[in-house]
This record gives C-alpha cells, sequence and structure tokens, in this order.
C-alpha cells in the first residue's frame, strides 16, 4: 500500500509535528485568503454599488446592483491566469513559495480596496480601480488553492488525505465566518451613516493583520516531501501546461464540472442570500449575518466530515451523496426563504450547507489524485478555476438576472438544481481513487 508518509514517520514525533505545522499552515492561511475575497462578496452586496457605481444607481439601482454583482464576478475569470503561473511555477520550484506570494498578493489588493476613494471623489477612476483590484484579487486565488490543497494532501498518511485535505476546504468556511462577523460588528456597532461613509473600509484594513499572521506561520512550513522526492528525481515537466493538456485534458475537464454546482450554491451563500434577504424581503441586516455566520459553522462542520467519510467510503460516493442532497434541497431552500422569517431563513441555509459540505470536503484528495506528481499544482488548480468560473463567477449575478426576469425566487432554485445535476454526472464519470499512489 502507497502512502504520502511512511510508517516509520508516523511514529515519528518530529514528523506528527510538521504535520501539524502543515494542516494549521494550509487551514489559516487558506481563511486569511478567503476572509478577503469574501469581505469584498459582502461589501458587494451591501455598499460598494452607491459608492462605486453612484451614476448607475441614482438612475436604475437595480442595474447598480448587478453591476456590482459583476464586479464580484470578473475576478474569477483571473483566476485562470493565476492558476496558469502559480501551477507551472509551483510545480517547478515547489508548492511552499506560491503560497507565500499568493497570500501577500491577496493582502495587498484587500488592503488597498480599503483605502480606495469612491466615486464621489476620484470620478471613473474609483470604479476602474476597484476592478483592478478585484482583478488581482481573482489572480491570487487562482494560484492560492492549488498550492495549500497538495500541501496538505501530500503530507497525508494514505488513509487520510481526506481528513488533512479538509482542511484547506474549511478555511473557506472559516473565512466566511470571519468576515461575516467582522462585518456584523462594523455594521451594528456603527450608524448606518457612519458605516457607508467609512466604517465598511474597516474589515478590508482588518486584513493586514491577518497576513502578518499567515506569513508568519506558512513560511515556517516545510516543502511538500512528495514535491521534494520529485525533484530528487529530476522527473519535473519542463513544460507542464504542454503535459498537462496533451495527457490530462479530460481530467481538468472533469475537475472543472465536479466543482461547477458547489462553488455556486456556495457563493449563494456568502454573497446573495444576505442580500436579497435585507434588499427584497426587508429583513434585518443584523440578524441576517448572524445566521449566515451560523451557516458558515456547519459548512466548517459538513465539510471536514465530507474529508473524513470520503477516506471510508470514496471520494466519488461522498461527493453522489452531497450533489443529490443539493438537488433535492434547492426548490425547497427558496420557499423557507421566501417567508421572510429570520427563523426559515436561517433553517434554510443551515440545510443547504449538509450538501454543500459532502460535495466539498473530498475535493482536495480527489484532485490530487487524479494529477500526476509533476503537473498536479497545474491540474488541480487549472481544473478548479474553471469550475470557478463556470459556477460561482456570476452566480449572484445570475439569481438577481433571473430573480428580475421571473419575479420569482423559484428560478434560482432551479438553476442551483440543474447544476448539481451537471456535477453529479461529472463525478460519476471519475473511477475512484482513495488509496492511489501520489509519487508517481
Amino acid at each position: 500500500m502507497s502512502t504520502s508518509a511512511t510508517p516509520a514517520q508516523l511514529l515519528n514525533p518530529a514528523a506528527r509535528a510538521e504535520q501539524r505545522k502543515v494542516l494549521a499552515g494550509t487551514l489559516v492561511g487558506t481563511t486569511i485568503e478567503w476572509y478577503d475575497f469574501f469581505i469584498y462578496a459582502q461589501a458587494a452586496g451591501l455598499v460598494l454599488a452607491g459608492l462605486y457605481f453612484a451614476p448607475v444607481t441614482s438612475d436604475n439601482p437595480a442595474l447598480a446592483q448587478i453591476i456590482s454583482w459583476a464586479s464580484l464576478g470578473i475576478s474569477f475569470l483571473f483566476r485562470p491566469l493565476g492558476a496558469i503561473v502559480a501551477g507551472y511555477l509551483g510545480d517547478r520550484l515547489g508548492r511552499k513559495i506560491m503560497l507565500v506570494f499568493t497570500l501577500i498578493l491577496m493582502g495587498a489588493a484587500t488592503a488597498l480596496i480599503g483605502l480606495l476613494p469612491t466615486y464621489a471623489t476620484w470620478g471613473i477612476w474609483a470604479p476602474v480601480l476597484l476592478v483592478v483590484l478585484r482583478i488581482i484579487q481573482g489572480f491570487s486565488a487562482g494560484g492560492e488553492w492549488g498550492g495549500a490543497a497538495l500541501m496538505s494532501v501530500e503530507h497525508a498518511p494514505v488513509n487520510k488525505r481526506g481528513f488533512f485535505g479538509a482542511y484547506p476546504q474549511i478555511g473557506v468556511p472559516c473565512g466566511m465566518i470571519l468576515a461575516t462577523f467582522v462585518m456584523y460588528l462594523a455594521t451594528t456597532l456603527l450608524s448606518n451613516e457612519d458605516f457607508l461613509a467609512w466604517g465598511w473600509r474597516l474589515p478590508f484594513l482588518f486584513s493586514v493583520v491577518l497576513i502578518l499572521v499567515g506569513f508568519v506561520i506558512r513560511r515556517s512550513v516545510d516543502e511538500s516531501p512528495v514535491f521534494k522526492e520529485m525533484q530528487a528525481r529530476k522527473s519535473e515537466s519542463a513544460t507542464p501546461l504542454r503535459q498537462l493538456f496533451r495527457s490530462n485534458s479530460k481530467q481538468v475537464l472533469q475537475s472543472a464540472l465536479i466543482f461547477l454546482a458547489n462553488n455556486a450554491a456556495g457563493y449563494l451563500l456568502i454573497a446573495f442570500f444576505s442580500a436579497y434577504a435585507t434588499k427584497h424581503l426587508g429583513m434585518e441586516r443584523g440578524p441576517v449575518l448572524l445566521a449566515s455566520t451560523l451557516a458558515a459553522f456547519t459548512w466548517l462542520i459538513f465539510t471536514m466530515f465530507g474529508g473524513i467519510i470520503s477516506d471510508k467510503i470514496g471520494r466519488v460516493r461522498t461527493f453522489q451523496i452531497g450533489y443529490v442532497f443539493l438537488i433535492l434541497w434547492a426548490v425547497p431552500m427558496f420557499m423557507l426563504i421566501e417567508s421572510g422569517e429570520i427563523l426559515w431563513f436561517t433553517v434554510a441555509i443551515l440545510v443547504l450547507t449538509i450538501g454543500l459540505g459532502l460535495s466539498y470536503g473530498p475535493q482536495a484528495a480527489l484532485y490530487a489524485e487524479m494529477f500526476p506528481t509533476n503537473i498536479r499544482y497545474s491540474g488541480v488548480s487549472i481544473g478548479y478555476a474553471i469550475g470557478a468560473i463556470l459556477g460561482g463567477a456570476f452566480a449572484p449575478l445570475i439569481a438577481e438576472l433571473l430573480l428580475a426576469e421571473t419575479g420569482s425566487s423559484i428560478s434560482i432554485g432551479l438553476y442551483i438544481a440543474g447544476l448539481s445535476i451537471i456535477s453529479l454526472i461529472a463525478v460519476s464519470t471519475v473511477k475512484e481513487t482513495k488509496g492511489k499512489d501520489l509519487r508517481v
């Protein structure tokens, strides 16, 4: 049986200590990266339309909100570029160096958004620079996940790859918890006037502190042992991208389609639901943000659970269970949300996180096992990035357009159910990967 850590290493206290450091590094770093990403998503739904797209807001507030959602989605278009650059360098220079680079790049862009003057001060340059900084965030996010996923999975014992791989995955709900809670504090401790004038900037500027913490932790983590062995064998590909698309294009397409529905539903939870509840249903912002924070906790729990059970029943089976759940819940969820009651809103999004977690927890392990070592960073990063474009990039925008066109949120539920069917079919075409040797 092949492992990513030998039996001797598993009994070695130093090796176990290094594994704990790796898990902490991937979790903390990924949490910070996604905090940065989600703060923008929260702000796009709450304040950015009026502050940076002011002329449109005065004439057509609904269109301004659609443009704000588009500014959220445009960064996804640059994720593949980030995945290509980080994947290429990560397959040649190592996982660790790219993790540190993407963390700093994301943090710098986030902090600068917190300092960026609004349309009232800088005119057209304000939304232009906002989009540029958002593009930098997308570039960074495109390269970050693959490195974090591989650092965790390639350090793992073979029978715990799903568990280890769940750590960068739970960084997403952890980032949502942190982002939503910080935004909740800013909106409740400040008056609405102060929040709109300057308070919304504080969550962006808080990123500077988080980046310093993440930088220290990630620098202390050793390089992936699988990558070290590959370097020792001198087996890295001189042209990993060419090799990837020549021999593993099927796996890239599969990985993209597998992620499609999870990313779309996840971004509705992250960005759309809170804005819809407050702006369309007239619900109070504070309780809605608290409900979203609670949903992030349950998302974390079921994501970790999904990684753990994938070590027992397999990656593919766990994904299938998660997507069947999303298909069945997508429409009833919106029927509860439409009640306008905070209790049923909370129940709707809490139950959603069961399917989200089961179709997200095993992802890092599945993707790592789908690609050979010398093109693995490129493969998992590019597949992930393409899936994010097809799924989450414009999910809030599409949801807003469906709502405007049909007048019913049930159409959004049907949209999510349809994507879940596509992802279910895609993951069902993958031969079970659990236990595959990662050193080939």
